[in-house]
């Protein structure tokens, strides 16, 4: 027989509220009915793994994945997928994808006026090693404009996919830069209330990782669950 232990509830305030009118879009979103809380099954807990075995030589370098460099600023973003209780997840597979340097995603219906990148696609993967440890090299991804309010622009950010031990346990979320000055005036950054939450999305500076003559060094942790989790989209 199996034990399935279901998992903790997050504490209020400290994951994107499903309304937040500042935030438009969740207007028309966001259930008008409290939500039914269902109890989790094996679907929840097991399944088949994702990828984990296709990583590439330079998924997790977005900077050689082409044949010539891409334009901006170089960055190094690194850290590690902790649990509750600050131990590391191993073997964990974690796909990112941002606009590039101008603000830009290279998908159709982007459609922002800026160039294009020939030489960044935006998008790698990698998985965590024994420590829970991830690396990535890439650009600084640039500010965007999104129509949601007057003069509304997004701030510089990294979208961060996870995968655990099923399709049904991907967790996705949003990494954003120090000092920015545009994270006061953002719904989407705005939409978990509870501060101490808000700023586990704030990468820091981080000298160790820092390559000289080359790239900035950026840490993030991710804490997937308990008093501390890291905020996800639902």
């Amino acid at each position: 027989m199996t034990n399935v232990v279901g998992y903790k509830r997050p504490r209020a305030g400290t994951q994107p509220n499903y309304l937040h009118p500042p935030y438009q879009s969740s207007i028309k979103r966001a259930p008008r009915k409290p939500l039914v809380l269902l109890p989790h099954t094996l679907s929840e807990v097991t399944g088949p793994l994702f990828g984990h075995d296709l990583i590439g030589q330079n998924d997790n370098d977005l900077t050689k994945q082409h044949a010539g460099e891409p334009i901006g600023e170089r960055i190094i973003v690194s850290g590690r997928v902790l649990d509750e209780d600050g131990r590391p997840v191993p073997r964990t597979l974690i796909e990112l994808w941002q606009a590039n340097s101008t603000g830009r995603y290279r998908h159709a219906l982007d459609q922002h006026d800026a160039p294009l990148d020939p030489n960044f696609t935006g998008y790698g993967r990698t998985v965590t090693d024994a420590e829970g440890r991830y690396r990535f090299v890439t650009i600084k991804p640039g500010a965007y404009p999104w129509r949601n309010h007057h003069n509304a622009w997004r701030p510089p950010h990294i979208h961060f996919s996870l995968f655990g031990p099923s399709f049904m346990t991907r967790l996705v979320t949003q990494m954003y830069f120090p000092g920015d000055p545009l994270l006061p005036f953002d719904p989407i950054f705005n939409c978990v209330t509870d501060q101490r939450a808000r700023d586990s999305m704030i990468s820091s500076f981080d000298l160790d990782t820092t390559i000289p003559e080359f790239a900035l060094g950026y840490r993030w942790d991710i804490v997937l669950r308990g008093r501390n989790a890291t905020p996800f989209e639902e």
